[in-house]
């Protein structure tokens, strides 16, 4: 092991290094949420998108306490990140002890991780939450036998109150100075056929100590047989001969089990451990429950109804739409609250500062392309908000088993509905936190598909350019137009990942277990902390590349100038309107005026490098319909969709009082006779379709580690979106 771990650096400075572990659902979050308050630090481990959780908490004497909230799982197999990492903190890391939080109702179920760690020698201190919901239940735990049978302290709690919490801490922390992070590992019987092979393999292990200063040589040579490739790859890393010895031995017992049992190894041993749990649980440890197991609860009731194959998804589509429109409506106050702050903002600095290239940036370019991402944080925030409470209420698991029988036919899994949704499944979402919701996906080939087809979901974005044509064009369907659009963003992602499956992203689907929890009410602290968490990376991720990518588009529309002779032409031509004034009213010369500025400010737009590069793509966009102002548009939208209106609406070069004005916009889109229902509808498919948004793009790569996911979700959506619009533009034309 190194010389001195991250337990011996954090124990100088705290009273100890404590890792708090244990199923999904079983209210570990909550516990470590209790334990540290305001006091934690959320970040990522590194090299990898995993959730890294740690922050200080305090016991009765004052003394500081590290706490490392691992990643929820199941086992400590390699078949998710978050497994791995789990493992990897355990054994490197190693902690004092672990304080291993488990769901009471379903105690068997949840003491197969913690036999997992007794096998690796860490120091367990048990603390049996939702103690008030096994009671209710009628799961009665004799707790003086759970510890006698495990020789395990095991401490009640009710993490949602913090009763017990504070117990199982201190009992955690006297662990941790009498052991310093190591106990015997235990040891159980697999069975005949694995136990008579795992002395050899035990031999191989030590004599060329694979990964011995880590790890129980016992616990690796399971690993070798339950086929742990992340175990695998790093013994081979060490020597590949005996590496090559254990497979082979593997392969031996694999094939008596099939021919003798018609099983394999990894089952054999998940078998014996449920098996040792059960000895436990039998002898005395489960008492007066048999009734409570044979009545249903009230979770088991209500499933019948939010999981039935046809009720089901009708209840999921009535929760999702509820969610969206709450989102809307009680978002839209705070929303235009912060709008009004930042034009005020905006009006504020122009005021106060002299007309040039500086107010310009700052106005047009930091705080409006700012403003603009930073104005969807109440939407993003309440839409948080609602998401936690379905993931904390336990319906949020419902939603993944129900979408899993339509989504595992395009490839991916059940789990990928929430990126869909938080992306923009429910318009109005953002394709960023999709992106980064993708990180639950337990399968990296199903996750990087989820992440490559979240962009085309119609985040909210994209909505004002379907308002503003939609009601141009389809005044009296716009509602139904706008769903439609909905409905192809979802085609769109199911196809592109069907195709992605069976070609660059191929592999075999992960299988959908998943523990539906039971239905609980969650905590307001818990959900805040949760809510806020997401909602800052949200503002610090976002917002800081936003504001580069203003401060570009401002200079790209801004610079090179017109030259100096064409500036004196528009001044002269301003001159001379003013010259004749005599005999005109002041609307009829002030419209005069308002024409020049506008044909300076499209030659501006012309003359500028936005401009240039508009014109120049025009050759290529005919087909779909479009000119140089839309080329320009399209092109600020890959920055931020919302730049298509902004932009459209200086390409129109509309010098009104009120630039901010759609309707104004739309006027001038419905007078231009290049504006047909058919290019509109191309346009609306191509900015469905095209490039995700800079910062979408940059969630890409951070999210999959690899630049060249950036660049297929970059060119492979604009190639797409463009033949989707040349196509929808020349069969309208035909028809």
């Amino acid at each position: 092991m190194p010389d001195e771990s991250q337990s011996e650096r954090l124990h100088k400075d705290t009273g100890g290094f404590i890792a708090i572990a244990g199923n999904p659902n079983s209210g570990k979050t909550t516990a470590f949420n209790r334990y540290t308050g305001a006091r934690q630090h959320v970040g990522n481990y590194p090299g990898i998108t995993v959730e890294k959780k740690e922050g200080l908490a305090h016991l009765s004497n004052g003394t500081a306490v590290t706490l490392v909230d691992l990643p929820g799982t199941y086992s400590l197999t390699a078949y998710s990140l978050e497994e791995v990492v789990a493992r990897r903190v355990l054994a490197e890391d190693r902690p004092g002890a672990v304080i291993d939080v488990l769901n009471t109702p379903v105690l068997e179920r949840n003491l197969y991780l913690s036999v997992q760690m007794l096998e690796m020698g860490i120091p367990l201190v048990l603390c049996l939450n939702m103690m008030d919901e096994a009671r209710e239940r009628g799961v009665n735990i004799n707790v003086e036998r759970l510890e006698e049978k495990t020789g395990l302290r095991c401490i009640p709690a009710v993490a949602r109150s913090g009763e017990g919490l504070d117990i199982a801490l201190s009992e955690a922390v006297k662990l941790s100075e009498k052991t310093n992070g190591r106990v015997d590992p235990l040891v159980i019987s697999y069975g005949p056929d694995l136990d008579a092979i795992l002395p050899d393999m035990i031999q191989l292990v030590e004599k060329n100590k694979l990964l011995t200063d880590q790890y129980p040589a016992r616990w690796v040579a399971m690993k070798f047989l339950e086929k742990d490739k992340d175990i695998m790859a790093r013994a081979r890393r060490v020597s590949e001969e005996p590496c090559d010895q254990l497979q082979a031995i593997t392969k031996k017992v694999e094939a008596h089990l099939k021919t003798t049992l018609n099983t394999y190894p990894e089952a054999v041993i998940a078998d014996y451990r449920y098996g040792w749990i059960n000895s436990i649980i039998k002898d005395g440890v489960l008492m007066g429950a048999s009734e409570s197991f044979e009545r249903i609860a009230f979770s088991d009731k209500l499933d019948k109804v939010l999981t039935n194959r046809l009720g089901g998804p009708v209840i999921l589509l009535a929760v999702l739409y509820l969610m969206y429109f709450f989102t809307i409506e009680v978002g839209a106050y705070p929303n235009e609250w912060l709008t009004a702050g930042f034009d005020w903002f905006a009006g504020f600095i122009a005021d106060h500062m002299t007309d040039g290239q500086l107010e310009s940036l700052i106005t047009d370019g930091i705080i409006a392309g700012v403003g603009g991402v930073l104005g969807f944080v109440p939407l993003i925030m309440i839409m948080f908000f609602m998401i936690t409470f379905l993931e904390d209420s336990g319906y949020m698991a419902r939603v993944a088993y129900i979408m899993d029988r339509v989504f595992r036919f395009f490839g991916l899994h059940g789990a990928s509905i929430m990126p869909f949704i938080i992306g923009g499944g429910i318009a109005g979402g953002c394709a960023v936190p999709g992106v980064m919701g993708a990180r639950t996906l337990r399968s990296p080939k199903e996750r990087l598909a989820t992440i490559l087809t979240v962009p085309f979901m119609t985040c909210g974005a994209k909505i004002p350019v379907f308002l503003l044509f939609t009601g141009i064009f389809f005044p009296q369907r716009q509602a139904m137009v706008m769903f439609a659009f909905t409905l192809a963003g979802w085609a769109a992602a199911l196809l592109v990942s069907l195709l992605l499956r069976n070609t660059i992203i191929r592999g075999e689907p992960t299988p959908f277990v998943m523990e539906l929890p039971p239905y609980r009410l969650p905590t307001l602290a818990g959900m805040v902390i949760h809510t806020w968490e997401r909602t800052w990376q949200y503002i610090k991720k976002a917002g800081t590349i936003i504001l580069g990518i203003s401060i570009l588009i401002w200079a790209a529309m801004t610079y090179p100038s017109l030259p100096d002779n064409e500036v004196e032409m528009y001044e002269t031509q301003r001159s001379n309107i003013a010259a004749t004034a005599a005999g005109q009213s002041e609307e009829d010369l002030a419209a005069k005026i308002q024409e020049v500025d506008n044909t300076e400010a499209s030659e501006k737009l012309q003359h500028s490098l936005a401009g240039r590069l508009g014109r120049a793509f025009e050759s290529i966009t005919a087909p779909a319909g479009f000119d140089w102002r839309t080329n320009i548009a399209l092109l600020g939208g890959v920055a931020a969709k919302e730049v298509v209106i902004s932009t459209l609406g200086t390409a129109y070069s509309l010098g009104s009082t009120d630039p901010d004005d759609d309707s104004s916009l739309a006027d001038r889109i419905q007078n231009d006779p290049n504006w047909k229902i058919n290019n509109a509808m191309a346009l609306l498919i191509f900015t469905l379709l095209y490039s995700p948004c800079f910062v979408t793009l940059a969630m890409i790569k951070q999210e999959t580690g690899q630049w060249r996911w950036l660049f297929f979700s970059l060119f492979f959506n604009l190639l797409l979106a463009y033949f989707a619009a040349v196509a929808v533009n020349q069969f309208l034309i035909a028809v």
